[in-house]
């Protein structure tokens, strides 16, 4: 039986949708090209029910232990699991047993620990390197002149796969200021791929500013606020 909070989140999920959508065709990009990843950290289970009911399958969450039990609660349904937040070496285990993606790699250590406590039957761990363009030391994220190092060690590890890069620029409400990061990381993940090969995700895009991201290439965009609403406080 839908609730008004369904119908609120079904109308959310398009209203966000649409954007993506008309920035895609603003932009010259391929229609569907870019993926809705919602952030649902401290949101309850009964906004992820609706937000599936509304045809979304993906979820990023920040706090593994809260990521793990939302899982559990949920594994009747075909769902893809992505880790958005901090990686902590005490939480490798879980994250890599648990989780399908992982956005916010940032040292060769977490990596090789993220590799051997993979399951065997589980498919490679999907991860993208996270670089810090905004040179805030409150934000996570290497800097770009060390991503080919890393790089190229996620790359001889097995149970990885390196999907791209991702980044969480300084908020801003000026278009010109939010595109200059995501142009960056663009630039860099190009430069990386002369090298490296292919590297097809740019995780990057949030509520405020998914349309400059998809200007400057994003193929992935975490959006939670403007799905979901406010989060619950800590």
């Amino acid at each position: 039986m839908s609730t008004d909070q369904d119908s609120h989140i079904a109308i959310c999920f398009q209203q966000v949708r649409a954007r993506i959508q008309a920035a895609e065709q603003r932009f010259g990009r391929e229609p569907g090209s870019v993926c809705l990843l919602a952030v649902s950290k401290r949101q309850p289970l009964t906004k992820l029910l609706a937000a599936h009911a509304a045809g979304q399958c993906a979820f990023g969450e920040s706090y593994v232990q809260e990521g793990v039990e939302k899982q559990q609660a949920l594994a009747k349904q075909n769902l893809q699991w992505h880790f958005i937040g901090r990686v902590q070496s005490n939480k490798t285990r879980l994250i890599a047993e648990h989780f399908d993606w992982v956005h916010g790699l940032t040292s060769a250590d977490h990596a090789r620990r993220l590799a051997d406590q993979r399951p065997p039957g589980r498919g490679p761990l999907h991860v993208c390197v996270q670089v810090n363009l905004s040179g805030e030391a409150s934000k996570a994220g290497i800097e770009p002149a060390a991503a080919a190092d890393l790089v190229a060690e996620i790359q001889g590890m097995e149970r990885l796969r390196l999907e791209g890069l991702m980044t969480l620029p300084a908020p801003t409400d000026d278009v010109a200021a939010q595109r200059r990061p995501f142009a960056a990381l663009r630039a860099l993940r190009d430069q990386l791929a002369t090298r490296f090969g292919a590297l097809p995700t740019l995780s990057m895009g949030m509520s405020g500013d998914l349309e400059a991201a998809i200007a400057e290439g994003a193929t992935m965009v975490r959006v939670g606020t403007a799905l979901f609403g406010e989060r619950a406080p800590v």
